[in-house]
């Protein structure tokens, strides 16, 4: 509905070449009570009149000299978009009430005319303008209003879509190596590292060597927090090409850089209400650590190509297999950042440490074997398992989970049999620790020797990646890690 008070106060325009007319008019519609009543002599000046002031109501006289009621009304139509033209047409010629109407007149009165029939038209004619806009106005407010709820929801199916995708790769990884299995006393204590930090928001740090089997630590984490419920988003720090990884942590606007041709989530973004897990976060480039630092300090970043700031909620579990301390003293990673994510270390221990627990881990691996490959294995040789925990497992667990499903594949009969030829184990931890030194620096001279071969190619059918079997994003994550440079 429209207020009197609302009717009374709209803008009107009395037209007519006759002044005692237009006196007649104004001063019937001020004693009615109208309070925005104006008029023209010349017909001329409507349209730049209406333009100027957008009435409500133009009371229009058709005979003028220089320019008749038509040509007004024609000039008027071309001003107002939507097409409605608010005219009251007050006329002396007989037979023009309906060329006035297809002309675009909302209504045709007389000359000589009755004062109350007209005041009684005039505030028809102003009700329906008056409602006609309010009209208009909420379907403008009701189309911005689903206009944003319709960027939300694009938005919302946006990040599930992505999330998705992130939980599928998660799921197809297997779990990593399922559950953390073992009874010994070194995973003793981290299982109850876990479960003192687990409820809390703080930064974990998982330290431990290749293969022990972090990624299942930083999962059991998060299944144990708050954030459960919310997503747990990996990322490989090793396996991020060095020209995109920051697109791919803190995502981009469309044309960001050449071949950025749609906006895409980063995965910081991803994890807004969940939890992120840094793997091998000691590859991470120094140039991208203090970008990372802000994240764990204020919770902010910006995407590529766009100034506004963007805010999210998240835990971060990071994990490394090098010796961070080590890092900060050689320049390679920054001293703040280690110090932030070193609040709650948790150091995983490697298989050689545990080997109480290579039974429990065999029977696994068996059943998760037979069922992929369609095999009924059920016991292990005493001298298979005797080999098996006799070897010092540079590669921890998941060189174990290899060996049982090489071994899965290659038995025959009713017990599994361990067809591999392990080196003999080192006397010592010490020595353990050298053989290890040595494996990664045979591996890195490896990896240069066939970069120079190549003549430091990387892709492509006689680039390095093909010749040592890897795929170009790890082979870059290698030559960070070992620092090979042209």
């Amino acid at each position: 509905m429209i207020a009197p008070a609302e009717i009374l106060n709209a803008r009107c325009l009395i037209v007519d070449d006759r002044e005692e007319n237009v006196l007649l008019l104004e001063r019937m519609l001020r004693r009615a009570g109208y309070t925005n009543v104006s008029s023209t002599m010349d017909p001329l000046s409507v349209c730049a009149l209406h333009r100027a002031n957008c009435y409500d109501l133009i009371l229009l006289d058709l005979q003028m000299p220089g320019m008749d009621g038509f040509e007004v009304m024609q000039g008027l139509q071309a001003i107002e978009a939507e097409g409605y033209v608010p005219v009251l047409v007050v006329t002396a010629r007989s037979g023009q009430t309906r060329r006035a109407l297809e002309a675009g007149a909302k209504d045709v009165v007389s000359k000589p005319f009755d004062l109350a029939e007209v005041l009684m038209r005039v505030h028809n004619l102003l009700e329906v303008r008056l409602l006609y806009q309010q009209v208009a106005q909420q379907n403008a407010a009701l189309e911005e209003t689903v206009k944003e709820r319709t960027a939300e929801i694009e938005l919302l199916k946006n990040r599930f879509e992505a999330e998705s995708i992130y939980l599928k790769h998660d799921i197809d990884r297997g779990f990593n190596f399922g559950e953390i299995i073992g009874q010994s006393a070194a995973l003793g204590a981290v299982f109850v590292k876990v479960e003192q930090v687990a409820p809390q928001n703080t930064t974990v740090l998982l330290l431990g060597e290749t293969g022990t089997g972090k990624g299942v630590v930083a999962r059991t984490i998060h299944l144990r927090s708050a954030r459960r419920d919310r997503p747990l988003v990996t990322v490989d720090c090793t396996a991020l090409p060095a020209n995109l990884i920051e697109s791919e942590l803190f995502g981009r606007e469309k044309g960001a850089f050449t071949g950025s041709t749609s906006r895409q989530m980063g995965r910081f973004e991803l994890a807004d209400g969940g939890t992120i897990f840094l793997d091998e976060v000691g590859e991470m480039p120094l140039e991208l650590q203090a970008k990372l630092l802000r994240v764990i300090q204020d919770g902010e970043f910006e995407r590529l190509g766009n100034p506004r700031t963007l805010k999210v909620d998240l835990r971060i579990i990071a994990a490394t297999n090098r010796n961070l301390r080590d890092e900060v003293s050689k320049g390679r990673f920054r001293e703040d950042l280690y110090y932030r994510l070193n609040v709650f270390p948790i150091t995983v221990p490697p298989l050689r440490e545990r080997k109480e627990d290579i039974p429990l881990l065999v029977k696994v691996f068996i059943a998760k074997f037979n069922k992929k490959l369609g095999r009924t294995f059920e016991t292990v040789e005493r001298a298979t398992l005797a080999l098996l925990q006799d070897h010092h497992w540079p590669g921890n667990v998941r060189e174990l989970e290899s060996v049982i499903e090489r071994a899965v594949i290659t038995s025959r009969g009713a017990a599994l049999r361990v067809s591999d030829r392990f080196e003999a184990s080192p006397p010592a931890s010490e020595g353990a620790g050298q053989a290890l030194k040595g494996l990664h620096e045979l591996e890195r001279d490896q990896i240069a020797l066939v970069l120079r071969q190549t003549g430091w190619r990387i892709e492509g059918a006689a680039g390095a990646a093909v010749r040592l079997g890897l795929n170009p994003s790890t082979l870059r994550g290698r030559m960070r890690k070992f620092d090979i440079r042209r």
